[in-house]
């Protein structure tokens, strides 16, 4: 059996199967990016919920883990030259999970970079502008007298979904035909932005059809139905 004892999270979180991958995450659109991607790929994993309620993020033991205080992170036993792997950071981990399973990203160099690409248009783009505007549409924002903020967030957002849509298109997926981990990183936040946060009517949602149109398809996949809500909340 794997011992894990070397890293100071089990203490808070003891793994009952040290044998799968532990997945120390919280189902929200960053988190979820993780457990879809599990799912799809079929690697046993035991998820632990990290509260934000109680500051589990902010404690030593998750610190050990991901000094930057956010999730998700992961400890993979079976790691490169079989030794346990800890990661943090969404994308890498997707990336990482996509090479060690050698699904969800192509396999030609060429195919491998633009999806990457695609992921980090993500990261850097859709992922951060969508959380802001939803920091400024249903959390303290809201009640900022000068909406300037919300409108600069809500634009960029238009411009984001727009690129988007644009490349949706003429594809049924990000990067064509495959489903790969750029639309795993993407549609959660798309879902929250339209669902949870109620932006829709404020980015002119419907002026995206084609974005949409692939939402519907990440939602009705199975995975992805079990994935939104691992690890489940207490």
């Amino acid at each position: 059996m794997t011992d894990l004892s070397a890293f100071p999270i089990t203490k808070k979180w003891p793994a009952r199967h040290p044998d799968r991958l532990q997945l120390y995450s919280l189902p929200t659109p960053n988190g979820v990016k993780v457990s879809i991607m599990l799912e799809e790929t079929g690697l046993p994993y035991e998820p632990h919920l990290v509260s934000f309620d109680t500051n589990d993020q902010t404690s030593p033991e998750f610190l050990s883990l991901n000094p930057n205080n956010k999730i998700p992170a992961i400890i993979d036993p079976d790691g490169p030259d079989r030794k346990p792997l800890a990661l943090f950071e969404s994308g890498a981990i997707l990336i990482y999970l996509a090479e060690k399973t050698g699904q969800f990203m192509p396999q030609d160099s060429a195919g491998r970079y633009q999806t990457i690409q695609w992921l980090m248009f993500q990261m850097g783009g859709i992922g951060p502008m969508f959380g802001q505007l939803g920091f400024f549409t249903k959390f303290a924002g809201k009640d900022y007298d000068d909406k300037r903020p919300r409108e600069h967030y809500a634009a960029e957002s238009r411009r984001l979904l727009g690129v988007l849509d644009r490349q949706l298109a003429d594809r049924t997926w990000i990067m064509g035909d495959a489903y790969t981990i750029a639309d795993i990183a993407t549609f959660p936040a798309v879902r929250n932005l339209i669902g949870f946060y109620g932006a829709g009517d404020l980015v002119g949602i419907s002026d995206f059809p084609h974005v949409l149109r692939a939402l519907d398809s990440f939602v009705a996949r199975p995975a992805v139905v079990r994935g939104l809500d691992i690890p489940k909340r207490g």
